[in-house]
């Protein structure tokens, strides 16, 4: 897949388990602060958005777990936008720096709403894609 944003972060001790590696909720954190960064990087503000009446919200998220990250693991997290029908949808993945190794994949599907009420289309949003 073509990715047409990512940043890098490092995995903080306090992230981890008792197994030692990233607890799986975590990982959903790293995506949530990517999309953020993707979307100001863009010149969006969420908070600007709320302030009239926008809300982005999750309304579905899938992801699948393959390699897990460690303390002190350097990862990139990339996504890639996309409009299908109502739903704004991230595919996003994260990779062990030091290998590219693949650690999840996952689509979040984000639905917008103004005044409360569900909305299709919003020049704010499709600027994002």
């Amino acid at each position: 897949m073509e990715y047409i944003f990512e940043n890098c972060d490092i995995v903080r001790d306090y992230e981890c388990d008792i197994q030692g590696i990233v607890n799986n909720a975590n990982y959903q954190h790293y995506m949530e602060h990517s999309r953020h960064l993707y979307v100001m990087d863009r010149g969006v503000s969420f908070a600007a958005l709320h302030e009239a009446g926008i809300d982005v919200v999750v309304a579905r998220f899938e992801i699948k777990y393959k390699t897990p990250l460690r303390p002190c693991d350097e990862y990139v997290c990339r996504l890639r936008p996309e409009k299908m029908g109502i739903r704004y949808v991230f595919h996003q993945a994260i990779f062990r720096k030091k290998d590219n190794k693949l650690c999840c994949q996952a689509q979040v599907d984000c639905v917008a709403t103004k005044g409360g009420r569900l909305v299709a289309d919003l020049p704010e949003l499709d600027a994002l894609l």
